[in-house]
C-alpha cells in the first residue's frame, strides 16, 4: 500500500482507515469517529460482506448500524464469492458517494488484500479459462510448482513451493493469458491511493489481551445464535468451497451438528481457529502497511478511543 505522506496544505478529499486484527476494537472506534464527523462507515472485512454471516463475522448488529451510516455490510448472498476486485469497485463508489455528500468515508476492517486492492489498484488480468483453472487446481502443488518453474521461472523463484493458492494463481495466469502475473501487475488499475488524503490507523493491541477477546468472542457467538446461523447455511446445500462455508466457526459448528465432534471440541476448535486468524492478521498489519502509518499498540479503552478519534480527524 503506497499512499503518499501528505502535508498540511493537502486539498485532496480525506478518507479515514481503521484496520487491524479481529477483536481489536476497530468497529467501535469507527462508529465513534462517524458520530464525531458525520462520517460513513465502509466495511473492509471479507466475511462481513455476506448476509449469511451476521453473527460469525462479528458484523455490527441492527442497532449499531442504525447509529451511523454503514455501507457494504451483509450485502452479498452467501451463494456468491466476493472477490477483492468486486469489493474494491464497490468501495470506490461508496467513497466517492460520501465525498459528494460532504461526509467522511471511514474504511474499517481486517482484510489486507481488500485494502491493498482499493489503495494500490489491481492487475487487469483477463478472466481465466475455466478448463485451465480446473486442471491446475486439481494438480498436486509439487507438480504445479514444477510446471511454474518451466513456464514462469521468476514466479516460481518468488513463491514457496507449498503455497498452493499463489502457485496455482501464477500458473493459471501464464497459461491462460500467455503473460506472467508480474507483467500484469505492472499495470494496475482502479487505485484511489493517489487521489485521496488518507488518515490511517492500525490497531495492534497486546497479544494476550487480543487472544483473550478472541476466545470470549467465539463463546459469545455460540450463545448468541451462531448455531442457528450455521444450520440455515447447511440447509441451503451450498458448495463447501464457497467463502461462507469456510468462514471461521462454520466448519466447526457443522462438525458438531453432524455428530462428528462433541460441543467442547467444537468450542476449542473455534477458539483455536479464531486465534490463528487473529495472529495472521496481526503479522500482516505489523509488516505490510507503510512504516509511516500510525500503529496503536495499547489495549483500547474509552480514554484511548477518544484520543484516537481526535487523531483520526487531524
Amino acid at each position: 500500500m503506497n499512499t503518499p505522506e501528505t502535508d498540511k496544505g493537502e486539498s485532496r478529499p480525506r478518507v479515514a482507515l481503521i484496520a487491524g486484527p479481529t477483536a481489536s476494537g476497530k468497529s467501535a472506534l469507527a462508529v465513534r469517529l462517524a458520530h464525531a464527523t458525520d462520517g460513513i462507515v465502509i466495511n473492509a472485512d471479507a466475511s462481513q460482506v455476506y448476509a449469511d454471516l451476521q453473527i460469525l463475522s462479528a458484523r455490527p448488529n441492527k442497532e449499531e448500524m442504525a447509529s451511523a451510516p454503514h455501507r457494504l455490510f451483509g450485502h452479498i448472498d452467501g451463494a456468491e464469492a466476493c472477490t477483492a476486485a468486486r469489493w474494491a469497485a464497490e468501495a470506490r463508489a461508496e467513497v466517492d458517494r460520501a465525498h459528494l455528500e460532504g461526509r467522511l468515508p471511514i474504511l474499517v476492517g481486517g482484510t489486507g488484500l481488500y485494502l491493498r486492492t482499493l489503495l494500490d489498484g489491481i492487475a487487469p488480468v483477463p478472466d481465466i479459462d475455466p478448463a485451465i483453472r480446473a486442471a491446475i487446481r486439481a494438480m498436486p502443488v509439487t507438480d504445479a510448482h514444477a510446471a511454474l518453474s518451466r513456464e514462469d521461472p521468476d514466479a516460481a523463484t518468488r513463491l514457496a513451493p507449498a503455497d498452493t493458492t499463489r502457485v496455482a494463481r501464477a500458473l493459471e495466469v501464464v497459461r491462460s493469458t500467455g503473460k506472467p502475473l508480474r507483467e500484469w501487475q505492472q499495470h494496475k488499475q482502479g487505485d484511489i491511493g493517489n487521489r485521496i488524503s488518507l488518515s490511517p490507523l492500525i490497531l495492534l493491541p497486546p497479544r494476550d489481551w487480543l487472544i483473550a477477546r478472541c476466545d470470549l468472542r467465539f463463546e459469545q457467538m455460540i450463545d448468541s445464535g451462531a448455531v442457528s446461523e450455521v444450520e440455515a447455511l447447511l440447509a441451503r446445500n451450498l458448495s463447501p468451497d464457497l467463502p461462507v462455508m469456510r468462514a471461521i466457526g462454520v466448519p466447526e459448528i457443522a462438525a458438531w451438528l453432524s455428530g462428528e465432534i462433541d460441543r467442547d471440541t467444537m468450542l476449542e476448535r473455534g477458539r483455536i481457529a479464531t486465534r490463528q486468524y487473529a495472529k495472521r492478521q496481526y503479522t500482516w498489519f505489523s509488516r505490510q502497511p507503510p512504516a509511516h502509518w500510525p500503529r496503536e499498540t495499547r489495549q483500547i479503552d474509552d480514554k484511548i478511543a477518544a484520543d484516537l478519534e481526535i487523531k483520526l480527524q487531524q
